[in-house]
């Protein structure tokens, strides 16, 4: 038997104000790790300095309650520039950077160990990537003359 469109419409609304649209098992929740921030402009002229490189990074969120253990996970840009964390425990509640130069990595911040910078001035997209390489969060931004980094 067909059921009208109004009728089927009807149904739908009826369902979803009963909140019974979805069983919990078929929502989608967004992943606890997230990228929260992209500095992708360091201060001054572009002039390859160490500091100039660590100026310029990328700042994960660990949303949750619970560590994830980042072993394998990949942050990567539209271009392809690929980092792939190794031994980081990131804790509930807490924050990563993950900076373009070199240095040592701590607790709170790892390095990418390059001589070149990653994040494009004018527009990029930044990629989280779990250890099997499941995109879990992006972030794109377009330059504004007005900031030198992106809140994502």
């Amino acid at each position: 038997m067909r059921v009208a469109p109004a009728v089927a419409a009807l149904v739908s609304a009826v369902t979803l104000a009963a909140g019974t649209a979805l069983p919990a098992a078929a929502r989608t929740a967004p992943h606890p790790v997230r990228i929260v921030k992209i500095y992708y402009d360091s201060p001054g002229a572009d002039r390859r300095t160490n500091d100039s490189l660590n100026a310029e990074y990328i700042t994960l969120l660990n949303t949750s309650r619970r560590a994830v253990n980042l072993k394998g996970w990949k942050v990567r840009d539209k271009s392809g520039y690929t980092y792939k964390f190794g031994k980081v425990v990131l804790r509930a509640k807490k924050r990563v950077t993950l900076r373009t130069g070199q240095g040592d990595d701590g607790v709170a911040v790892v390095y990418w160990n390059r001589k070149q910078y990653v994040w494009n001035n004018d527009e990029d997209t930044a990629y989280l990537l779990d250890r099997k390489g499941r995109q879990v969060d992006s972030c794109s931004y377009k330059a504004s003359s007005r900031s030198a980094y992106v809140d994502c």
